[in-house]
Parts: structure tokens; C-alpha cells; sequence
């Protein structure tokens, strides 16, 4: 069951980054480039450690792709193929970056293969926008699902998996600059999509 919860006040209640949250995150850096050491040496423990820091960056990137039902079985999928191809990470740093591509080549695979349980396009047309109030997770989902990559797995984070901006940079590698854009321009695309407010971008999206 995915649930989720756009905020109708202006999006920067999402932006602020709490006072210290720098040094935050260079701390939880340090100790999930300790596991990715350790998890190449076969620390089982050091594996369900990074599971556990990164399910919810893989799963925000699933369920931005993929039909909800399919989101958590793709996510034991990636971590799986992380356990399988983990000793060709030259770079523990790298880790989140190469998991990120990992989970989008593995969402693409599964559209292309698969048979999805539920047609993305079959459902967005009842998926249409509608101003008598909050829309619900799935017309939420679906309107990501139609949102440039950046916002929409940004966003996804925020909303759907309820990571904070810092810990949203902390696991994507993107500055704390870049997720303040994506949540600011991907709030102001997706409630036009969703109909709540006036145009706020460019067509060209």
C-alpha cells in the first residue's frame, strides 16, 4: 500500500536544511563507505546495513517508473544484482550513483519485458485533474510517473518515502542545492499536473 502526502502550502517547507546537517551527512558518508568496503568481502551484515541506509533511494526510483505492485519485488531485484556485481565498484564513493543506475536500467528492463500488473497508460486516463481537493496516491503516483527523472525520483523521495532534503542529498550525492531545484520545480510541475494551481513552468518540460 504506498501512500503519500503532497503539502497544498508552498513548497519551501520542504527545502530547509537543519543546522548541522553538513557535517550530518559527511558522518552517515563515512559510514556507508565503510559498509560498501566490507560488503565486497562478503559482510553479510555490511549488505543488509546498505539495504536498509538505501531501500528507500530504490524504491522512490521504482515506484516513479513501475505500477506500485511491482515496485518492492524490483527493489530485492537491484539489491540482489548489488550483492552479484559489487566487486566491480572501483570507487566506494561512487556507490550511490552506481545503485541509482542500477535501479533505473533495472525499471526500463522491467517495462520492456514484463506485463506490468496495471497499464500506465490504461490508468492515466482515469487519472484526469481534479480541483475538488487533495488527490489521492495513485493520480499522485501517475502524474510523477509523466515528470522529467530528476523531479519525479526527487519528489518521490520526499513524498512518497518521507526523506528529509539532507538525507535525499546524503544518499543521492546531489548537492543540497540541486534537491531544493528538483523539489522547487518538481512541486510547481506536479501540481499543475495534477490541476491545483496555475501554470508555474515553461511548456517545454
Amino acid at each position: 500500500m504506498v501512500s503519500c502526502a503532497l503539502p497544498m502550502a508552498p513548497s519551501a517547507a520542504l527545502l530547509d536544511e537543519p543546522r548541522g546537517a553538513s557535517a550530518s551527512r559527511e558522518r552517515s558518508r563515512a559510514v556507508w563507505v565503510s559498509w560498501v568496503g566490507a560488503a565486497r568481502k562478503g559482510d553479510h551484515e555490511a549488505f543488509n546495513a546498505l539495504h536498509g541506509h538505501f531501500g528507500k533511494l530504490v524504491h522512490a526510483i521504482m515506484i516513479s517508473r513501475v505500477p506500485a505492485s511491482d515496485a518492492s519485488d524490483l527493489v530485492q531485484d537491484v539489491f540482489l544484482l548489488v550483492f552479484q556485481k559489487l566487486g566491480s565498484l572501483e570507487d566506494d564513493q561512487a556507490f550511490p550513483g552506481w545503485l541509482t543506475q542500477l535501479a533505473r536500467n533495472q525499471a526500463s528492463r522491467h517495462l520492456r519485458d514484463a506485463h506490468p500488473s496495471e497499464s500506465l497508460d490504461d490508468a492515466h486516463h482515469q487519472a484526469a485533474p481534479d480541483r475538488s481537493g487533495a488527490p489521492d496516491a495513485k493520480k499522485v503516483l501517475l502524474a510523477l510517473q509523466k515528470m522529467p527523472e530528476a523531479y519525479a525520483e526527487t519528489l518521490a523521495m520526499r513524498l512518497i518515502e518521507g526523506m528529509t532534503g539532507p538525507e535525499i542529498a546524503e544518499r543521492t550525492g546531489l548537492t543540497p542545492g540541486s534537491v531544493r531545484v528538483n523539489l522547487h520545480r518538481g512541486m510547481a510541475l506536479l501540481r499543475e499536473k495534477l490541476g491545483l494551481a496555475p501554470s508555474e513552468v515553461s511548456s517545454d518540460e
